[in-house]
């Protein structure tokens, strides 16, 4: 026993040289403990060994990581800096170890979302410094918020770091985005097959993608006459009944026979279906165990991208002419303020995720909270009524607090009632939300919100809006770039004017004397 301590006090006293190596958590705990004991320590922390000690990490999907992998592979593996790197191997840490470097992700993001980042901007060295990275993962981050990627709680640390569930949730979302990019009525007017009126499809075009995408599917599986309707990408999906049904109606001449209700086993099930997808060319995002095991994230990437098969989705390639379909300049113009509150908002912090800030914001709930962001402590929370909110009268009583409150904030309002927000009315909630983003021009909280963390924003300025004079948007360009050079050091600014202490005169003079000995030791040189 005296040998083995002294064997562990010189093993303590002369480390491994291998920094690098990765120690279990629990052979650590038990050194640790076992070290506390021998000095005289009595701890109870013992005890938490008894415990399962995998609740202390995140735990992820290896599935997902492998159909992600093989996305990236396809995607990008003719990128010229990357190609090197790949294919990367999915039974490894090889994603989150290139991800670390911030390139994979800034490409991958251009990949979803074609131009969001000028290419020119991003630090491609074989070997980065920490700054060279940060800045990578800064663009990275900044880029996915204006893409509409969920980001709060993720910093450029945890990239640098490759911590695997934060990695992997990222990338989750950048793929799930490209692959839902074409499920709009602007993308595949189409889909304008799936309703009858025009407030139909008023009611479509301000739906999520994933929901369009469950409606395309039960459109076509009424056709194949499916029972069920389909409400989710997991468990309505687990027996493969409505994927064998969806692939014949979409493609019967690549069917099998004992691909339908005939198989009994529902693995089984799985494998001939996507057999039956291989046939038709689409690529795979799942396994048949995915399927069983009900994965929503890897289910909703497999029939997003049946549904980009365009002479596959099973919609006419004859449109219906309905004049309200027709996209106006101002609709267009709508669409665009629309992102940019949403962004905006999503950008808050605020409880809920918005998807359409006509639609979302009509329960006045999201409204308090962004006015709170605003201005901490106007909103009378003990009167605000908490989603999900049922009655009707509740939803008016949060949108009658939300006017009162711009109206004590000196917003233009006129005639202006709670109920116009209920009810969607587009041009007054982009009024108030451009009144509540721009705020009171001596407000700097608000112009921080605007203009400092999220300086981000002024990404969302389209070519279009400089074009057409767009007030609004070049505002909060100017804005962005005011708030950016009032926060620069006083020395990167150059020559600041000021009369009371005659500085710039005192800088400029030093300037010249340096610029003249400069030139007098040069023809002192040329002499020589």
């Amino acid at each position: 026993m005296a040998l083995l301590r002294k064997r562990r006090s010189r093993s303590f006293r002369n480390p491994s040289p291998d920094l690098d190596a990765k120690v279990d958590f629990e052979v650590f705990l038990r050194v640790y403990l076992e070290m506390q004991g021998h000095i005289g320590i009595r701890s109870s922390a013992s005890e938490f060994l008894k415990e399962a000690t995998t609740t202390l990490l995140h735990t992820i999907s290896e599935s997902e990581k492998a159909s992600y992998v093989g996305h990236i592979n396809n995607y990008l593996g003719d990128d010229v800096f990357l190609k090197r790197y790949l294919p990367i191997d999915p039974l490894a840490d090889d994603l989150f170890e290139l991800s670390k470097d911030g390139v994979l992700l800034c490409k991958l993001i251009n990949v979803a979302v074609p131009g969001t980042i000028d290419e020119r901007a991003i630090n491609t060295k074989a070997i980065l410094n920490p700054w060279e990275r940060n800045e990578n993962h800064s663009l990275c981050l900044n880029s996915c918020k204006a893409i509409g990627c969920t980001v709060v709680n993720i910093g450029t640390q945890d990239l640098v770091e490759g911590r695997p569930h934060l990695v992997l949730g990222l990338i989750s979302q950048i793929i799930k985005i490209q692959l839902l990019a074409d499920v709009n009525l602007k993308k595949t007017p189409q889909l304008v097959e799936l309703v009858g009126d025009s407030t139909e499809v008023e009611e479509l075009m301000n739906l999520p993608p994933e929901k369009i995408l469950l409606r395309w599917m039960n459109f076509q599986l009424k056709k194949g006459g499916f029972k069920r309707t389909v409400t989710n990408f997991s468990s309505d999906v687990k027996d493969s009944e409505a994927y064998a049904c969806l692939l014949n109606v979409l493609a019967p001449e690549h069917s099998n026979k004992q691909s339908g209700k005939a198989v009994k086993d529902p693995l089984e099930r799985a494998k001939l279906v996507l057999e039956h997808a291989d046939r038709m060319g689409c690529k795979r995002y799942l396994t048949p165990k995915d399927i069983v095991d009900g994965s929503p994230n890897l289910n909703l990437a497999f029939v997003a991208h049946i549904f980009q098969k365009k002479k596959r989705n099973g919609l006419s390639s004859q449109l219906k002419k309905i004049s309200f379909l027709d996209v106006t300049q101002d609709d267009a113009q709508v669409s665009r303020e629309e992102s940019v509150y949403r962004l905006w908002m999503n950008s808050l912090g605020i409880s809920i995720y918005i998807d359409n800030v006509f639609e979302d914001l009509r329960d006045g709930w999201v409204l308090l909270e962004a006015i709170d962001r605003a201005s901490p402590g106007i909103v009378s929370w003990k009167f605000a009524n908490k989603p999900p909110i049922r009655m009707p009268f509740r939803k008016v009583e949060n949108c009658n607090q939300v006017v009162k409150i711009g109206k004590q904030l000196k917003f233009s309002l006129v005639n202006v009632a709670g109920n116009d927000i209920v009810q969607g009315n587009k041009k007054l909630i982009l009024a108030f939300l451009w009144q509540l983003m721009r705020g009171r021009e001596k407000d700097e909280c608000l112009i921080h919100h605007l203009c400092g963390k999220e300086a981000w924003l002024f990404h969302l300025l389209l070519p279009e809006d400089i074009l057409e004079v767009n007030q609004k948007m070049m505002l909060t360009l100017t804005a962005s770039i005011m708030y950016w050079h009032s926060k620069k050091p006083s020395e990167d600014k150059g020559l600041v004017s000021d009369t009371e202490t005659g500085s710039s005169t005192e800088t400029a003079s030093s300037s010249a004397a340096d610029d003249s000995s400069s030139d007098s030791s040069n023809d002192e040189n040329a002499g020589r």
